[in-house]
């Protein structure tokens, strides 16, 4: 019996000692954990004193206080499991004795002002699930070896000074959701070993100068969402096997430096959303199937060597909201279904060699609020929907061959901004009603066949800034206190049949720098209040009477 109650009281003691050791070793574990905090303090330089609490507890028993400190959030048993330094406008360097942090899950050091070399300790942190480094200044090479943290799942590095080639191992990181390295200066060709990353839904690598081909690789990333690859240096152009990223939502290769032609394999990306090519150098024709991308809503393929006709089936794309297709070399007509687009808000097409009337019902049935077609051999009357909806702040329709009236709608469209059709064929009276839209700042209708009146409303504006009715036929006085418009910076009136006085009302005119009545019929004498234009830089008053 004796030596039964021995072994247990042994056996008790031996627990006891145990328990005790882990808990010592636990305590000393997390004292560390507080001095490896207070190194990193230590390197940081924070001009704000956010840290103030980063301090050794008054009691040394108290081995957990650091996880009520700012930005630090401990797991169960008292380990730093979490670090968020972001937003404090932190410099100085991040300390080597990071490192200690076994149980470091998530480290965040967003949006501080850090301008040194990212320590290569950093990446001894196995345990990272999320690591955000982004929009400070680090610089030099990226370390090597973040790929073996085996559960990191976020890696954000954009928005720093980081050089040198893209780390290959960072495709070993095969949970990997979201890779954004964008806004740097990385060189040399993508890692084709970032086809390894078959859980990533976002690629960043736009804004650096990245050299080479896109690797083909990539479409086999079949969980992508988003692709952001623009602003690089590339060569070649956009592989074929992007067709079958049937999950990617957004797609941006603008600014790319990329050729050949628009693969028709996009066609099949149904959930494709938005898609920038602009500013490339891709030829050939726009592929019809493009009209299969059901789910599209933003199309940028301006300034490219494109050519052909704008395809039909672009019509088919019910949700699309803009559509930019400037600069480029197409030719043909405006499909006409374009006009039933029931989202469309942005039309650009400037800068083509196209031809053939808009689709009468552009505007009837969109918010339309920008249409820009500048710059083309568009002919046919204006249509008189544009505005139909109440949206339109821009309409700039120059260079063409328009035809018939001034839509009078347009002079009851409170929205719109700028008005710029000088350039065409138009004719009629200039519709009364610009004067009263309380947004209009640019009204540009020279070089048309205008006759009649300038309409008198005009002097009730109170934003207009510009007014350009030079090189018309139209026969009236100068309204009274047109020139007095209190934001009118230029008044262009020349090549018309003005006749009359030029009225004596420069009394207010605050902003006025350029005015040019040249080539009319005024008579009189120059008015001695045109001496109170303070701002006055262009006087033409030639070839009057």
């Amino acid at each position: 019996m004796k030596l039964k109650s021995e072994f247990f009281l042994l056996l008790f003691f031996c627990c006891c000692s145990v328990f005790c050791y882990s808990k010592v070793v636990e305590s000393i574990r997390l004292s560390s954990e507080v001095s490896i905090l207070l190194s990193v303090k230590a390197s940081l330089i924070d001009p704000f004193d956010h840290l103030k609490d980063w301090e050794l507890p008054e009691n040394a028993a108290n081995s957990s206080a650091h996880c009520g400190w700012t930005g630090v959030v401990c797991n169960s048993n008292g380990a730093v499991e979490k670090l968020d330094l972001s937003h404090m406008n932190l410099t100085g360097r991040v300390a080597d004795e990071i490192q200690g942090l076994k149980s470091l899950s998530s480290l965040n050091l967003c949006c501080n002002g850090f301008s040194s070399p990212l320590p290569k300790s950093l990446t001894n942190l196995t345990a990272l699930g999320s690591i955000d480094l982004s929009q400070n200044l680090f610089i030099d090479r990226l370390p090597i070896g973040f790929g073996t943290a085996a559960g990191l799942v976020a890696f954000n590095a954009s928005g720093n000074n980081f050089s040198g080639y893209l780390p290959e191992d960072l495709g070993n990181a095969t949970l990997l959701e979201s890779l954004d390295l964008r806004g740097n200066f990385f060189e040399g060709p993508i890692p084709r070993t970032y086809k390894n990353l078959g859980r990533l839904k976002y690629l960043g690598l736009s804004g650096n100068n990245l050299t080479g081909s896109i690797p083909a690789e990539l479409g086999e990333l079949s969980a992508l969402e988003t692709l952001v690859l623009g602003y690089n240096e590339f060569e070649g152009g956009i592989p074929e096997e992007f067709g079958n990223l049937t999950n990617l939502k957004y797609l941006d290769l603008a600014i790319g430096n990329l050729g050949g032609s628009i693969p028709a394999e996009l066609g099949k990306l149904k959930q494709l959303s938005t898609v920038f090519l602009y500013r490339n150098n891709f030829e050939g024709k726009i592929p019809a199937e493009i009209g299969n991308m059901t789910s599209l809503q933003f199309l940028d393929l301006s300034d490219n060597l494109l050519s052909g006709e704008i395809p039909a089936q672009i019509a088919d794309l019910k949700n699309l909201q803009l559509l930019n297709l400037m600069c480029n070399q197409l030719s043909g007509s405006v499909p006409a279904g374009i006009g039933r687009l029931t989202q469309l808000q942005v039309l650009e097409l400037w800068n083509n060699t196209l031809s053939g009337p808009l689709p009468s019902d552009l505007g009837q049935n969109s918010p339309l609020q920008r249409l820009d077609i500048s710059s083309n051999s568009f002919s046919g009357s204006i249509p008189t929907s544009l505005c139909n909806k109440g949206n339109l702040t821009k309409l700039i329709l120059f260079n063409n061959a328009f035809s018939g009236p001034v839509p009078a709608s347009l002079s009851a469209c409170q929205s719109l901004v700028r008005v710029r059709m000088q350039n065409n064929l138009l004719s009629g009276t200039i519709p009364v009603g610009f004067g009263k839209l309380g947004k209009l700042q640019r009204l540009e209708l020279a070089n048309n066949s205008l006759t009649g009146q300038i309409p008198s409303d005009l002097s009730a504006s109170t934003s207009l800034s510009s007014i350009d009715i030079s090189r018309n036929h139209l026969q009236s006085p100068l309204p009274s206190s047109v020139l007095s418009i209190p934001s009118l910076q230029n008044f262009i009136a020349s090549g018309n049949n003005l006749v009359g006085e030029i009225p004596d009302q420069f009394q207010d005119c605050p902003a006025l720098a350029w005015l040019d009545l040249s080539s009319n019929h005024f008579t009189g004498s120059i008015p001695a209040s045109i001496a109170s234009c303070e701002k006055l830089v262009i006087l033409n008053l030639r070839d009057n009477q």
